[in-house]
């Protein structure tokens, strides 16, 4: 690895206070710092690396020229927050970065007063800016609100929602784009600065104002210099859309360029009402193999910089996640009805190899997951066969498109919810730790929880051959080591499995928590169900081991209240049947960040905190 460095001009800055104290100059040399103590400390702890890279001189140039943190800056994810979190005083904190008991991968209100709003999901930050510039204005505060958003952000509905009423509100609002990305901008060059200086400048603003004030009294006349205006900006300018929802537009501006950025943004400091910067980075800025592969370097682990990330195969036991996308090329290539959908999750669901191989039945919609819900409701009133491959935290954003437009319309869409369960260092705004509880409620879904990589491919074989709405969840983790079956074999649905036959206590186990479950058994000589189904529930199995068994225990990787083993005890009641019953899962508060392994041990779902838990109800 590489060893240490100094940091001459970064170790004197232990708050934004201490940025505004340097000189302009300084800047580009601190921001050089930023970016190698960047590389340093995250290619040791893991995190998110090009987009941090990207945004240094865009974080400085804000801390500089705003006096935070009376001013707001809301990050939109917080993907782009590490050098913000250097700035405002954690710089020494970050070797535990995403760690049990360490910082935040995110921003989070309760580390910092300088994190003014906490995330982690995407396109919230205009909002949750909005809504501060609005209550800053009731309470006769004079202070700025800064949304920081992402053009991949920009692609989400709420963004523009929340643009149309700042636009129509004329609240003291800065909005800036972060374009990363996406070509919605020509190349920035000399021409384009110039314009945006002089756009953003005392002049133009001063002329324009001026002329609405001698033209208010003459509707026509103001009206033909409006458009005059708007067509001429728009024809040098990507911004006529912002315009139109009432935000004065800048930009494209070079977000490399410190002092240029500084000068910028002192423009718009002086300036009221909603306005949106258009600021153009490079991921991975200044780590050449980031630049080049910014998409392997967005979430990294520990790694060498100076030999980068090794993509060498692995090999070894598969994830669940390479196990769907496996699935997923096999069963396109068995039925050629199928589509799959994704809200800009390619990646991370394991889809590469899908959307190589049948890119005309490939739809990623961006970050939509409304949209992405409904666009497979009317593929499938076609006749098509959607699979919607889907984080299980971002499936809460589509929550009424899932009931009102897939399941009351009895529409065979086969959710893929990956990221299901305890997830690890992202933290609280990642878990899915409610899917099994909103889920199960829903009438007319058929819900499956694999324990193992093999009855993972089965499940997905047979949500797919439904002929209704169906969803398999499956954690962030690598399988058990299970044979995995060729071809595409359903398993019979609402049908549960006896895995271990043993007295006075029965494990009901959903999930993949299986194995801590028959860990537990052995030492309790416990009976052993692996549920497979949590809808419908195989109440054959349930009542049998109610009748004939001590203790039921239910276990599963879901908060308690709603999820599998409240469906349990429903079964029970309607039966008329009682027994003991004993319900694990997770806790009934957000839990931190962790490993998945520190998680699953704080919520009691460790083989010896199961057993101890059973234990003390014995």
């Amino acid at each position: 690895m590489t060893h240490t460095v100094s940091y001459p001009l970064l170790s004197r800055i232990h708050s934004p206070e201490d940025v505004r104290k340097c000189s302009l100059n300084e800047l580009p040399v601190l921001a050089d710092e930023m970016r190698a103590f960047l590389l340093e400390s995250v290619s040791r702890t893991g995190g998110h690396l090009a987009a941090n890279l990207g945004t240094v001189e865009l974080t400085i140039a804000l801390h500089y020229t705003f006096a935070t943190p009376e001013d707001r800056l809301v990050w939109d994810v917080g993907h782009q927050s590490y050098t913000h979190k250097i700035l405002s005083g954690r710089r020494d904190a970050m070797h535990t970065l995403r760690k049990k008991d360490g910082l935040a991968g995110f921003p989070k209100r309760e580390e910092s007063p300088y994190d003014a709003f906490g995330v982690g999901h995407s396109s919230t930050s205009i909002g949750a800016a909005l809504g501060m510039a609005l209550a800053a204005r009731q309470k006769g505060e004079k202070r700025k609100s800064i949304a920081i958003i992402g053009d991949g952000a920009m692609t989400a509905g709420m963004a523009f929602e929340a643009l149309n009423h700042a636009g129509d509100e004329k609240a003291d609002l800065l909005v800036i784009l972060n374009d990363n990305n996406m070509s919605i901008s020509p190349n920035v060059g000399a021409m384009n600065r110039y314009l945006a200086r002089l756009l953003s400048g005392p002049i133009y603003s001063t002329m324009r104002e001026g002329s609405k004030k001698v033209l208010e009294h003459m509707p026509p006349m103001r009206e033909f210099m409006r458009r005059a205006e708007e067509h001429v900006k728009g024809m040098i300018i990507p911004g006529t859309l912002f315009e139109e929802l009432g935000l004065n537009y800048y930009g494209p501006v070079d977000g490399h360029d410190m002092v240029g950025l500084v000068k910028m943004l002192r423009n718009l400091q002086a300036m009221d009402g909603p306005l949106l910067l258009h600021v153009v980075t490079h991921k991975g800025r200044g780590y050449a193999p980031a630049e080049e592969d910014p998409c392997t370097y967005h979430g990294v682990g520990s790694f060498d910089p100076e030999q980068g990330i090794q993509n060498g195969k692995s090999g070894g036991t598969p994830t669940y996640t390479q196990v769907f996308g496996d699935w997923l090329c096999d069963q396109a290539a068995a039925d050629e009805r199928m589509v799959a959908i994704t809200p800009a999750m390619c990646e991370g669901s394991g889809m590469r190899a899908f959307a190589c191989k049948y890119p005309e039945r490939y739809h990623d919609v961006g970050i939509a997951e409304q949209h992405a819900l409904t666009l497979a409701a009317g593929m499938a009133c076609e006749g098509l066969k959607p699979v919607v491959a889907i984080y299980s935290t971002f499936l809460q954003r589509a929550y009424d498109q899932l009931i009102h437009d897939v399941v009351l319309q009895d529409l065979p869409v086969l959710l893929a919810i990956d990221r299901a369960g305890v997830v690890g260092p992202d933290g609280p705004t990642h878990a899915g730790s409610f899917d099994l509880s909103f889920l199960r409620c829903i009438p007319g879904m058929v819900i499956m929880t694999p324990a193992d990589e093999n009855e993972c491919r089965r499940m997905l074989s047979t949500g797919y051959l439904l002929d209704q709405p169906a969803a398999v969840r499956y954690p962030r983790s690598k399988g058990t080591g299970v044979t995995i079956d060729e071809g595409l074999l359903p398993l019979p649905v609402g049908e549960a499995d006896i895995r271990r036959k043993g007295k006075g206590v029965a494990i009901l186990a959903f999930g993949t928590l299986l194995t801590q479950a028959l860990e537990v058994a052995d030492t309790l000589d416990a009976t052993v169900i692996n549920m497979r189904f949590v809808r419908p529930l195989d109440e054959t199995r349930v009542l049998e081991a109610a009748r004939t068994h001590d203790l039921i225990v239910t276990i599963e990787d879901n908060v308690v209240a709603g999820g599998a083993g409240s469906a349990v005890a429903e079964c029970l009641a309607r039966h008329d049947v009682t027994a003991r019953l004993l319900h694990l899962g997770l806790p009934d508060r957000f839990q931190s960040h962790g490993t998945r392994e520190e998680l699953l041990a704080d919520a009691g779902l460790d083989t010896a905190g199961i057993e101890a838990a059973i234990k003390a109800r014995l």
